[in-house]
């Protein structure tokens, strides 16, 4: 785990669930750092320095497409 790569930091879980889905749906080795701690005590994530997705690196590109394909896409459901 030591060797993820951050893609993407968020402040709170409901930010990123449509992009979780999206990345387990291309297979996409990740995980989100401090994803729980923040789940249990919301007012923490700041001072954790978010909530972080790490990325393989050998998955990196093809999660930045996924990333990048999602927030150019006309939706108003957007990463922020």
């Amino acid at each position: 785990m030591k060797d993820f790569i951050t893609l993407a930091v968020f402040t709170y879980p409901h930010e990123f669930t449509i992009l979780k889905l999206l990345l387990e749906q291309e297979n996409i080795r990740h995980f989100f750092q401090n994803e729980t701690m923040v789940g249990v005590f919301p007012f923490y994530s700041n001072a954790l320095g978010g909530i972080n997705l790490k990325v393989h690196p050998g998955d990196l590109e093809r999660a930045k497409e996924i990333l990048d394909n999602f927030n150019d896409h006309p939706t108003p459901l957007k990463i922020v």
